[in-house]
C-alpha cells in the first residue's frame, strides 16, 4: 500500500492466540499498547499496511444475514464508538481462538488496530486492522559489555513479513465493507481458517477480480492441463503463455469466445480449456464472467508470474518473448541429445 506516511495509528492492542487442540492458551491483554515512541508507531504502521494490495477487494459475507458475520459485527461496533475498542478486540481474539483448531494453525500474536486517514479510492478513511503474527525470526543483538562487546540471539518479528492481515475500510458497509486481506502462511485449502472460517470474506466481483482470476486460470491451464493432455514442448507452453498475456495487455475488454478463438485456437484444446474453467470456478466457488473490462493493475500483477524462460539442464536459460516460428526443437540420434535451433537476424 502506498501513501501511508500521514496515516494515524489511533489504537492498537495485542492478544496471544494459541491452538486449543494442542493445549495452547488464549491470553488476553488488559490494556491497549502505549505508543509514545513515534519511531515504533511508524514502524508498526509500515509493518501492518505496506504488504496490502489496495486494488484487490473482498467483503464480509454470511449465508443469511451479513449482521450475523461476527467479525463484521465487532468491526461495526468499533467504527460506531471507539470506546468499544478493547471489548471488541477481546471478542475477536476469542473468535479466532475458537477457529484455530486445525493441526497446521500456529500460535501467534493477534493485533487489532484502529487507523484514521488511510488513503483509499481517492479519500482518507478510517479502517480497522486485524493482523496475526505467527512466524518468528532469530536476530543477533550486539551490545557493550565492560570494555568490549557481546552478541546475543533473540527471537522477534520481521517487520517486512506480515503473516496474516485484514484491513477493513469504513466504506460500503451495507455490502459487508471493502476489505483487503493477506494470508502468507497455511495456504493449503484445508488450513485456510483465516479467510474462510474466521473472516468469512469473498472477493468483490469487479474488473480487478475477473482479470486476476482469468489470468490465473490461463496460467494454471497452460502449465498443468495443456502440458499433461497434449503433446507440447515447454516452448509451446511459453508461447501460449505469451499469447495469453499479450491478449490482456492489448485489449480493453475480455471476451471468452474471442480469447478461445484467437489465442487457444485449436478446437480440441478450446474444449479442454472450457471444461477446465468450469472446474476451476466450481472448486473456488465463484464464476469468472465471459466478458469484462480488463484491469491493468491486475495484468501488471500477473505479468510478474508469467514466466517466459526455457530452462535447459543447468547450462542455458532462453528467454522467449514471441515468434515461436523462430524456434525449432529436435533430436540428434547420433548423440542421443535433444536440441533447440534458434533463428535470428542480429546479435546484441
Amino acid at each position: 500500500m502506498t501513501g501511508i506516511d500521514a496515516v494515524i495509528l489511533e489504537k492498537a492492542i495485542v492478544h496471544k492466540v494459541g491452538n486449543p487442540t494442542r493445549g495452547e492458551e488464549l491470553k488476553i491483554s488488559a490494556n491497549p499498547l502505549t505508543l509514545n515512541d513515534d519511531i515504533v508507531r511508524a514502524l508498526l504502521t509500515r509493518y501492518f499496511l505496506n504488504p496490502f494490495n489496495e486494488n484487490e477487494h473482498y467483503h464480509f459475507t454470511h449465508i443469511s444475514d451479513i449482521a450475523m458475520n461476527e467479525v463484521y459485527h465487532y468491526v461495526v461496533n468499533i467504527f460506531e464508538d471507539s470506546s468499544n475498542f478493547h471489548r471488541e478486540s477481546v471478542f475477536l481474539a476469542q473468535l479466532l481462538y475458537n477457529k484455530s483448531t486445525h493441526a497446521r494453525v500456529k500460535e501467534g500474536e493477534l493485533y487489532v488496530v484502529l487507523f484514521d486517514k488511510i488513503p483509499f479510492e481517492g479519500e482518507l478513511v478510517r479502517a480497522v486492522g486485524i493482523f496475526k503474527s505467527e512466524t518468528k525470526d532469530t536476530y543477533l543483538k550486539v551490545f557493550q559489555h565492560g570494555q568490549g562487546y557481546e552478541v546475543a540471539a533473540e527471537d522477534g518479528i520481521n517487520i517486512n513479513k506480515l503473516d496474516k492481515g485484514c484491513l477493513v475500510f469504513r466504506t460500503n458497509q451495507a455490502d459487508g465493507f471493502k476489505v483487503c486481506i493477506i494470508d502468507n502462511t497455511n495456504k493449503q485449502q484445508d488450513a485456510q481458517y483465516w479467510v474462510n472460517d474466521f473472516l468469512q470474506v469473498k472477493p468483490f466481483a469487479d474488473s480487478y477480480h475477473h482479470t486476476n482470476q482469468a489470468l490465473g486460470l490461463c496460467k494454471l491451464f497452460i502449465e498443468k492441463e495443456y502440458a499433461e493432455k497434449f503433446d507440447v514442448s515447454k516452448s509451446d507452453q511459453i508461447d501460449l503463455l505469451n499469447k495469453s498475456m499479450d491478449y490482456f495487455k492489448t485489449r480493453d475488454q475480455f471476451n471468452l469466445n474471442e480469447f478461445a478463438e484467437e489465442v487457444i485456437h485449436h478446437p480440441e484444446v478450446v474444449d479442454t480449456f472450457m471444461n477446465y474453467k468450469r472446474n476451476f470456478e466450481s472448486n473456488r466457488n465463484y464464476a469468472i464472467d465471459e466478458s469484462f473490462d480488463i484491469n491493468l493493475a491486475a495484468v501488471k500483477k500477473q505479468a510478474k508470474v508469467f514466466k517466459s524462460i526455457l530452462k535447459l539442464d543447468k547450462n542455458f536459460h532462453i528467454y522467449i518473448h514471441g515468434r515461436r516460428d523462430l524456434i525449432e526443437r529436435g533430436y540428434d540420434e547420433q548423440t542421443g541429445q535433444k536440441f533447440y535451433k534458434l533463428y535470428y537476424e542480429e546479435e546484441n
